[in-house]
């Protein structure tokens, strides 16, 4: 019994959900609670956070559970042209069925029609899958953060020229 799997823009319904996922993979990963997504006071409401002209959130669903999401939104604290992929997770259950680069690609997508220059990441040193899949995508390690996210306990910073 294959999953249906379903990649779709996030709805109001889905903000529960998507909180759960994302605090859930979190503490596997042992994110610290300050200086990274744990503190985002997005998390309380997604559907709202990503309801910008230059953002978008998308949901992984099956069978009517959200197991994943990942968002494009203008980097904060630059005027540069730089969008963010962010809050990218998923719970294990869908790792490493290929989902991850399909989303990045949708999300990538959606950020060349905003005509944003170069795509930013920040993850966490032990999310070791997650940087073979940025890698994988094309995104290069740089040496610095960029921006202000207010996530200083990332220190993998990643983009990709778009």
């Amino acid at each position: 019994n294959k999953m249906k799997i379903y990649i779709r823009e996030i709805e109001e319904k889905d903000n529960h959900k998507i909180k759960q996922v994302l605090i859930s993979v979190m503490t596997e990963f042992g994110v610290p609670d300050h200086g990274t997504a744990l503190q985002d006071k997005e998390l309380d409401s997604m559907s709202d956070a990503y309801n910008y002209e230059n953002s978008i959130y998308y949901v992984v669903e099956a069978d009517n559970i959200v197991y994943g999401g990942a968002g494009i939104s203008k980097l904060k604290g630059t005027n540069e042209n730089i969008c963010e992929l962010q809050k990218m997770y998923f719970l294990p259950k869908i790792r490493g069925l290929g989902i991850g680069s399909n989303l990045i690609n949708k999300c990538l997508d959606f950020a060349k029609t905003k005509n944003y220059d170069l795509c930013y990441i920040e993850t966490m040193f032990n999310m070791k899958d997650a940087q073979k899949l940025y890698k994988k995508n094309g995104f290069i390690y740089i040496d610095h953060p960029l921006g202000n996210t207010g996530h200083n306990s990332c220190p993998v910073w990643m983009t990709l020229k778009l």
